[in-house]
């Protein structure tokens, strides 16, 4: 029997030297917290009583409208509380103090959605509210939408620790979307049914390195179950090196001299046969990705292939754009822009298609990347566009220390602007880009540093105080890896009981 505790709670969502040893000097470990949660709803009551849970008496309950998202959370959602995702500690194994003599038992907690949720995706407007109260054999979690449920049995979940020093139960941070930036320059691994050349000569491997049809609907299907969108982009003009390997003709032939020298620069905005396959691959991505959004990229076109090439300078001047280049980036991207609209779907585009005068709809939601941020947030919301903010949170970037603080203290609303351009500030995302990173370090580099963005993005912004939330941030990551994450140390030393084990 795993015997655990929760406390009774209402909350409602929302210089160099070389070759010398330098003694460091002695840093007291880092308090943690207990049943806390992270992100920090933005009302939280305890009362400082606790309450009893065991594996074999506690059970979640739904009300009258159920679904199999509701259906696999209650299981998954059991498993985080009762069990350890290291293989060394199963329920069986762990040590529990006795039941305190009066202590009260929380045997059920009802969980009450008032919307129906048979299989719906979250979207961009799901409503992610959630009332939980946890008094006893009153103990109920309500939430209009199944997506409220979900982070009110995460917040949950984070509530329930065991009754011992050191042992926490585990959690997520409450991220919603997955900004799946799914091919590069370097490789295309998307499989595509209506071009499958494109992975079978774009990929690194076409049998090994490759996103099958199955497995993105795995994906997507894991998203959906856990209130996640799956936001797919395909980058393009530029970044798209690895497109013209099973797409002929649709790179730019680079010029030297008049004469081609065999190297190739963004796609051809300039030939029909584009946008004949733009309009076939883009049918086929919204017929396979549920998300009414596409990220369409347009970052960081290089101009110097398109300005060697003949061809490309006559177009330029039948169309009177001169020698602006960014001109013809805008006469491609309003081309796919038009075709994406025409399938009724949205997109997410980088900052340089509106900083370079794209006419782009007013739905258009744009994500803000590079320096001077606050002036980019306040130029694109002043005309009236959703922003997402990305400039200060890139965790592939690494440096020594406590490098959370300076993420967690980046506000998105921090700008010059009126109350309206600040409420179009939709969220953030913090971004893993893979030239250092792959499968064996993604994890640790990620967590728990973005848990640092996830509660900047949920919680109120008069939590603004890196060292106040420490203790809590410690806990969150020995919850995470009890559940068998390998987040990484980031308060200095420190000790979590499940750290490390001989086999693992």
């Amino acid at each position: 029997m795993a015997l655990v505790s929760v406390p009774c709670v209402l909350l409602l969502l929302a210089g160099v030297v070389i070759n010398e040893c330098v003694a460091l000097k002695s840093t007291p470990p880092a308090a943690k917290t207990k049943g806390q949660p992270w992100p920090m709803p933005s009302v939280y009551t305890t009362t400082g009583d606790t309450m009893l849970v065991t594996s074999s008496a506690f059970k979640f309950a739904a009300g009258d409208k159920t679904c199999d998202i509701l259906q696999d959370a209650f299981d998954r959602y059991f498993g985080y509380i009762f069990y350890s995702g290291r293989r060394h500690l199963k329920s069986d194994s762990l040590r529990f103090v006795a039941r305190k003599a009066g202590q009260p038992m929380l045997t059920t907690l009802r969980v009450d959605v008032t919307t129906e949720c048979d299989r719906l995706y979250p979207s961009i407007d799901m409503d992610e509210s959630y009332d939980l109260k946890v008094l006893g054999d009153q103990s109920t979690l309500t939430a209009v939408s199944v997506w409220g449920a979900l982070r009110g049995l995460e917040t949950f979940s984070q509530l329930v620790y065991e009754d011992s020093d050191d042992q926490e139960a585990m959690a997520f941070n409450k991220m919603n979307v997955f900004h799946w930036h799914i091919v590069d320059d370097q490789s295309f691994p998307y499989q595509s049914l209506t071009y499958p050349e494109l992975s079978n000569k774009g990929a690194y491997d076409p049998y090994t390195h490759i996103y099958s049809p199955g497995d993105v609907r795995e994906i997507i299907e894991f998203a959906r179950k856990r209130g996640i969108r799956v936001v797919p982009e395909f980058d393009s003009p530029g970044h798209t090196q690895s497109w013209g390997n099973g797409q002929p003709n649709l790179l730019t032939k680079c010029y030297t001299d008049q004469t081609p020298n065999g190297k190739f620069g963004p796609i051809d905005p300039t030939v029909s046969t584009t946008y004949s396959f733009l309009k076939g691959f883009i049918r086929e991505l919204t017929e396979v990705f549920p998300d009414k959004y596409l990220h369409l990229g347009g970052d960081e076109v290089s101009f110097s292939c398109w300005k060697s090439n003949p061809n490309i300078t006559t177009f330029m001047e039948l169309h009177q754009f001169d020698k602006n280049y960014a001109k013809l980036e805008e006469y491609y991207m309003q081309n796919l822009l038009n075709i994406v609209s025409s399938y009724n779907n949205g997109y997410v585009v980088w900052q340089e298609v509106v900083d370079n005068g794209v006419k782009v709809a007013q739905d258009t939601v744009v994500q803000v990347w590079k320096g001077h941020q606050e002036a980019e947030l306040a130029k694109v919301t002043q005309a009236g566009f959703r922003s997402i903010l990305s400039s200060c949170w890139y965790l592939n970037d690494i440096s020594f220390g406590a490098d959370w603080r300076k993420y967690y203290t980046c506000d998105p609303q921090h700008f010059n602007g009126s109350l309206a351009q600040k409420n179009l500030v939709i969220g953030g995302e913090f971004c893993m880009w893979g030239e250092f990173v792959d499968g064996t370090n993604v994890i640790p580099r990620s967590w728990p540093r973005g848990s640092a963005i996830a509660e900047r993005l949920w919680s109120s912004a008069d939590l603004r105080d890196p060292h106040i939330v420490t203790p809590r941030l410690e806990e969150h990551r020995c919850r995470m890896i009890r559940r068998g994450l390998n987040a990484e140390p980031v308060n200095g030393p420190g000790v979590c009981k499940y750290e490390y084990h001989p086999g693992l």
